[in-house]
């Protein structure tokens, strides 16, 4: 097992890429915390493991909030005694153009997915420094590197925000051990994908070379290698989840 005894904190834990990440590092030996908006999917999925033999603790947060993320981290440090990995997967997306979205979601995109993960990260930091160890993974988007026509405009800059705050870290953080990487993910099969017509879906495959969908093991098992020790001389690094419709 790759993560036999590491803790692990997966936001945005309950379901989609988010829910393949938990079952991977259960898979490889970590104990997880699951945080999510969604309390009785996370609860499902921590019963689930814990029916497997292993440990898990579902716990409920709104990452844009510091006070609850603060609680969140110190709920995960009272059930296992240490963070090892936070994911920092959680994140929304609203649909519309320039003319069209409202300062509100342009806020809460931005509230949400860059200042949550900030939040997260800066409530992890100091344990991580004093364990000399530490992964921090942030899962972005294509679209943080390419933009994005089918989301509203605050969606890409969050992104694109991530990475740029993954690689800050990253230069901060290694003196202590810490490694801070980041996955960027495209068309991948979720709920969300699950709504777009036929037609939008083949135009998608068609610009991918490798002709298929992503599936949410696939982010999964790159968070799990830039969790491991097989990464640890990476850091700063934005892992394409592509199918190479973006080579760069």
């Amino acid at each position: 097992m790759k993560l036999k005894g590491r803790v692990s904190i997966v936001t945005g834990g309950a379901r989609g890429i988010g829910k393949a990440i938990v079952l991977t590092l259960f898979r490889e030996g970590a104990r997880v915390a699951i945080v999510d908006f969604d309390q009785e999917g996370a609860i499902a999925l921590k019963n689930e493991i814990v029916k497997n033999g292993g440990e898990a603790i579902a716990i409920p947060c709104d990452i844009s909030k510091n006070a609850e993320v603060k609680i969140m981290v110190d709920q995960v440090k009272k059930a296992f005694g240490r963070i090892d990995i936070l994911v920092n997967n959680a994140g929304i997306i609203r649909r519309g153009t320039i003319e069209t979205v409202t300062e509100e979601d342009w806020d809460r995109v931005l509230e949400v997915n860059l200042k949550g993960t900030f939040l997260c990260s800066k409530a992890v930091v100091e344990t991580m420094k004093q364990q000399r160890y530490g992964k921090i993974i942030n899962v972005s988007s294509i679209a943080g590197k390419m933009g994005d026509i089918t989301s509203a405009p605050g969606y890409g800059p969050s992104k694109a925000g991530i990475d740029a705050l993954t690689k800050t870290l990253a230069r901060q953080l290694a003196p202590f051990g810490i490694n801070v990487n980041g996955a960027a993910p495209h068309a991948i099969e979720t709920e969300m994908s699950a709504q777009w017509s036929e037609e939008r879906r083949k135009e998608i495959i068609a610009s991918i070379p490798l002709g298929r969908l992503g599936k949410p093991e696939d982010v999964a098992e790159a968070v799990l290698f830039l969790a491991s020790d097989e990464a640890s001389f990476i850091t700063g690094e934005i892992l394409d989840v592509n199918g190479g419709a973006l080579m760069d």
